[in-house]
C-alpha cells in the first residue's frame, strides 16, 4: 500500500549553519608568539590612572612687586632703568611706568565717560555685541557666564568706522565725544608704547631664530582698547569664582587681538594679577602707575626671551563701580615670524578632487608603461 507523504508546514524550518569548530589544540595559531600578543593587549587595553586637577585656577601665587620705572629716565636710555625694565619683563612679563607725561585728570575724565557705555540698557547693548565678523563692541555672555557678568562687564573699543556708527545709533548723546577723547588717549599711549618697544628691541639679547625668514604686514586693526567695569562690594567667595572665570576666559581669548605691548590703566586697584605659563604673580600697583605687560608679538621677535602674559586688575571693598582700561599696542609694521615650513594656502574640495583624478590617471599610465617593458 502506498505511503502518503508527510505533511510539510507552509513555513520551512529556519535552519542555520552551526558555529565553526574551535581550533584543535594540536594546531598552532597564525600568530607565532601568543604570549607577546596577550601582553601587548593587556597593556594596551588597560585604563590609565588619571589624576585630574581639582581646579584649573592656580592655587599658588607669587607676591612680587615689579620695579617702578621713570619714563623720563627710560627715554634717556639710562642704563639702570633699562636693565631694571629688561630684567622685570624677562622674569614676570611686566613693569610699572610712572611720570609718563599724560595728565591723570585727563585719564580720569576718559574713565568717567567710559562708565556711560555700561549704563546703556541691555537691549541697546545687544545691538553692538562682539562676533567673529565684528571683533569690537560688548562682550556677549551665555548661560553660566551671566552670573559672572554681574561682577564685571567688557567693551572693546577701536577706531573702526562701523563700530562708531553702531554706537552713535544707540548712544547719540555721548559716544562721539567719548570716542574723540579715546582717540587722543590712545594716540598718546601709542607713542609711549612705541618708545618702550624701541628700547626693548635695541637691548634684546636674543633675536628670533627665523632670521631672514621674517616678513612684515601692515597693521590693519589700529589701536584697540578693552574697557572693564568692575562691580563694587563683591563677596569674597564670588570674587574668587570670578577670578577663576576671568583666567579661563583670558587663556582662551588671549590671542584674540595680537599685540606687542599692553598698557593697563587701573588707578585705585587693590591688586594686579599677571598670569603666564610660569605661574601667577600678584602685587599692589603704585598710584597713577601704568602697568606694561608683554604681548605675543614681542615674544615672537625676541625669540622667546620675553614671554607673553595676561594682566588683570582687582578691585576690593570699593564704594563705587570702577573702570579699568587695557590698551593693546601693535607697531604700524608688525613683525611676523614665518618659518620655511609654514603651511601654504589650503586647497578647496573641488581642487582636491581634480588633483585626485590627475594622480589616478598618472598612476594608471605608469602601470601601463611598466607592463609594456
Amino acid at each position: 500500500m502506498a505511503v502518503s507523504p508527510e505533511y510539510m508546514p507552509e513555513n520551512p524550518i529556519d535552519f542555520r549553519a552551526p558555529p565553526p569548530s574551535p581550533i584543535a589544540s594540536g594546531r598552532r595559531s597564525s600568530v607565532t608568539n601568543d604570549g607577546v600578543l596577550n601582553e601587548f593587549l593587556e597593556h594596551s587595553l588597560r585604563v590609565p590612572d588619571l589624576i585630574l586637577p581639582d581646579n584649573f585656577f592656580p592655587k599658588q601665587k607669587i607676591v612680587e612687586t615689579p620695579p617702578r620705572i621713570d619714563c623720563q629716565s627710560l627715554n634717556s636710555k639710562e642704563s639702570n632703568s633699562v636693565l631694571k625694565t629688561l630684567d622685570s619683563i624677562a622674569r614676570i612679563g611686566c613693569f610699572q611706568l610712572v611720570n609718563f607725561g599724560i595728565p591723570s585728570e585727563f585719564i580720569k575724565l576718559v574713565s568717567v565717560m567710559a562708565a556711560g557705555i555700561f549704563q546703556l540698557p541691555s537691549e541697546k547693548k545687544a545691538a553692538v555685541m562682539k562676533s567673529p565678523e565684528k571683533p569690537y563692541g560688548f562682550e556677549e555672555v551665555h548661560g553660566d557666564q551671566e552670573a559672572e557678568n554681574e561682577l564685571s562687564e567688557e567693551f572693546v573699543w577701536s577706531k573702526d568706522e562701523s563700530l562708531k556708527l553702531d554706537m552713535e545709533r544707540i548712544w547719540p548723546a555721548g559716544y562721539s565725544n567719548f570716542s574723540e577723547k579715546m582717540e587722543t588717549l590712545s594716540s598718546d599711549l601709542g607713542n609711549l608704547a612705541a618708545k618702550i618697544l624701541q628700547v626693548l628691541q635695541e637691548n634684546c639679547p636674543r633675536k628670533s631664530k627665523y632670521g631672514n625668514d621674517m616678513m612684515q604686514r601692515q597693521d590693519l586693526t589700529g589701536p584697540v582698547c578693552c574697557l572693564y567695569k568692575h562691580r563694587r562690594d563683591i563677596p569674597a567667595d564670588r570674587l574668587a569664582s570670578s577670578l577663576g572665570y576671568d583666567v579661563f576666559s583670558m587663556l582662551i581669548r588671549g590671542n584674540d587681538y595680537s599685540h606687542a605691548l599692553c598698557l593697563h590703566i587701573c588707578d585705585g586697584s587693590s591688586q594686579f594679577h599677571v598670569y603666564s605659563k610660569k605661574g601667577w604673580v600678584s602685587f599692589c600697583p603704585d598710584k597713577d602707575a601704568l602697568i606694561v605687560t608683554v604681548g605675543d608679538q614681542t615674544q615672537a621677535w625676541s625669540g622667546g626671551q620675553y614671554k607673553q602674559v595676561l594682566g588683570r586688575p582687582i578691585f576690593k571693598g570699593e564704594d563705587e563701580d570702577n573702570i579699568s582700561m587695557a590698551f593693546l599696542y601693535s607697531p604700524p609694521n608688525t613683525i611676523i615670524c614665518c618659518s620655511k615650513t609654514t603651511k601654504g594656502k589650503a586647497l578647496s574640495l573641488g581642487q582636491q578632487a581634480i588633483l585626485a583624478i590627475i594622480l589616478t590617471l598618472v598612476y594608471h599610465l605608469l602601470v601601463y608603461f611598466y607592463k609594456q617593458l
